[in-house]
């Protein structure tokens, strides 16, 4: 019923469930995943800003890495333009069969945009769209909390020395922490919520 699911993502706290809930979905019918992350354009966002596309980079690089633990196939694309716009499009473009998107954005202002975004998308797509709504309450605030339990998952899984990289930065209700250890790169994700961590070990992923 559904070969490809498409998940807009713009990193924030909002899109965690629907990225769940995407991938349930996408593993049930063994569906690619396209993660699309669209740069507004306009006064709420800017073409030119380096900050808001790589903010994008990291929210599909997220879906990837969730897409790929769940061993499913996975496309990302970063695009630019009106983001209610630019995933109707990218729908008709690659056939879409299905629409997983949340319904909070950030904070303020970002939360009406994105339910914004969402409220139209349902009205004009073409395909089915599944709606999510954030329930799960944020419990790693802090960026050094999340270090630590990132050192402690690295440390676990069988890795020492284990030294910070880089500054933890937070997407889709996930922290990232850039660590390495043993002569390996690697990100740790941490749950936001559950405080659980899961490695990207980039070093291996170049041998393989």
């Amino acid at each position: 019923m559904y070969d490809h699911v498409l998940i807009p993502t713009d990193g924030s706290d909002g899109t965690r469930r629907s990225i769940t809930h995407g991938l349930a979905i996408a593993d049930q019918f063994g569906a690619t995943v396209h993660a699309l992350s669209v740069v507004p354009e306009g006064p709420f966002g800017t073409f030119e800003s380096e900050a808001a596309t790589e903010a994008a980079r990291r929210a599909v690089d997220r879906v990837a890495m969730e897409t790929r633990a769940a061993d499913l196939e996975t496309v990302t694309t970063v695009a630019q333009g009106v983001p209610h716009e630019e995933i109707l499009a990218y729908a008709d473009d690659n056939e879409i069969d299905l629409i997983v998107m949340g319904t909070q954005g950030r904070t303020g202002l970002d939360r009406v945009l994105v339910g914004s975004v969402t409220e139209r998308v349902v009205r004009m797509a073409d395909v089915p769209v599944v709606t999510v709504r954030l329930t799960d309450d944020i419990r790693i605030t802090d960026a050094e909390e999340a270090r630590e339990l990132a050192h402690e998952q690295a440390e676990q899984e069988g890795y020492e020395d284990v030294t910070s990289v880089g500054e933890p930065h937070r997407t889709s209700a996930s922290w990232i922490v850039p660590l390495e250890a043993n002569g390996h790169s690697m990100q740790v994700h941490i749950d936001a919520v559950s405080g659980e961590g899961r490695i990207a070990d980039r070093t291996r992923d170049e041998d393989r």
